[in-house]
């Protein structure tokens, strides 16, 4: 008998450990950010992955593991746990990094950021809120 695996949706996962769990594919190794799962996860296109990762589209594709990708993959889950500990729910952070313009970086996106190597500054911005600096 052959088991089935369930993939959960993306859209209904409020934990963070259930977030990066759903990242992991059984093909990768265990280290390894799943490109695609991400780009379900956000609704982006694998392209649009690509651009912001700064890798050519059949990079995701034919080397998932290759540094570039999951250097991004990593900076950009590192910003979602800062977003997750402020907000406790990961649907909540997930918006927040893909839609919110951050007027503290002239109106841009934490996502946009990250894309630009910034996840340091946008952790950073996040710490400051949790401690009422800036809320």
């Amino acid at each position: 008998m052959v088991q089935e695996t369930t993939v959960a949706d993306p859209r209904e996962l409020h934990r963070f450990e259930e977030f990066t769990a759903f990242l992991h594919e059984p093909e990768l190794a265990a280290h390894v950010l799943s490109p695609s799962r991400w780009s379900e996860a956000m609704g982006i296109p694998v392209n649009q992955l690509a651009d912001q990762a700064g890798v050519h589209r059949n990079t995701l594709r034919l080397s998932p593991a290759s540094p570039g990708v999951q250097s991004h993959l990593r900076e950009a889950l590192r910003v979602l746990r800062a977003a997750f500990d402020l907000s406790g729910d990961m649907q909540v952070a997930l918006r927040w990094y893909r839609t919110e313009p951050l007027g503290a970086f002239r109106y841009v996106t934490a996502e946009t950021l990250v894309s630009q190597g910034r996840a340091s500054d946008v952790v950073n911005y996040i710490e400051s809120l949790r401690a009422g600096a800036l809320g």
